[in-house]
């Protein structure tokens, strides 16, 4: 049985590319803003792969804070809806202002979502 070893790529010998500091500066923000190492992004690029990038961490944040916020605001609107007897001291025109102010705080939000979405593609 012979002893075969496998090569590694820290084994092998790497390629040197000489570049501006202001292009190596670009290259390591765009392997950053596709989640890979400098390395790993130029053997791609150099392969001819299509880098494909990680969805961006702020925007996930905000949509997700937005998304939040919509469950709240429907979970509150499906309260004011179902349990009626709670709120038969109020006056049903302020009710039904509420509601309404709720209901365009949810538009305003899947707006905010849509745009966000959008500007991203």
């Amino acid at each position: 049985m012979k002893n075969e070893t496998k090569a590694t790529r820290k084994g092998s010998s790497p390629i040197k590319v000489w570049c501006l500091p202001e292009e190596k500066a670009s290259i390591e923000e765009n392997a950053q803003n596709a989640g890979m190492s400098t390395s790993m992004y130029l053997r791609n690029v150099g392969m001819g792969y299509q880098i494909k990038g990680v969805i961006d961490q702020d925007l996930v944040l905000k949509l997700a804070k937005i998304n939040g916020d919509q469950g709240r605001l429907g979970g509150l609107l499906k309260l004011w809806l179902t349990n009626s007897e709670k709120l038969s001291h109020q006056d049903p025109e302020q009710m039904r202002r509420v509601i309404h102010g709720v209901l365009e705080r949810i538009v305003t939000m899947q707006i905010a979502m849509l745009d966000l979405v959008t500007k991203t593609k």
